[in-house]
Parts: C-alpha cells; sequence; structure tokens
C-alpha cells in the first residue's frame, strides 16, 4: 500500500476546501445544473473527508 504523506493530506484537504468553494461561487453567479452543483461539493467533500481520515490512520499508528 502506498503512504500517504503529510504534504499529502495537506493537498487533499485543500483542493477539497477549493472545489467547494469554487462550486458555491460559480453557483452564485451562474446558473449551474443540480447535477453539475451536487457532483462538484460531493467531490470536494469526499477529498476533505479522505485527506482527514488519512491524517487520522496516520496518527494513530
Amino acid at each position: 500500500m502506498k503512504t500517504i504523506t503529510k504534504k499529502k493530506t495537506l493537498l487533499l484537504i485543500s483542493t477539497g476546501i477549493f472545489i467547494v468553494a469554487i462550486s458555491q461561487i460559480f453557483a452564485r453567479f451562474t446558473e449551474l445544473p443540480d447535477v453539475a452543483r451536487g457532483s462538484f461539493i460531493g467531490i470536494g467533500i469526499g477529498l476533505l473527508l479522505t485527506g482527514l481520515i488519512f491524517d487520522k490512520l496516520k496518527t494513530a499508528k
């Protein structure tokens, strides 16, 4: 199994926050379909949770 470094977890978390923020900004100023908006939010939350889970697993060992 590949090891996840602290740098990679921070990159996952920051990318997730960025995707969620950008999707909120686009939804505010343009008309996004519900599918696209939900997909962007879901991908962002998924990246956030992945980064947090890998960070917690690394510190638990």
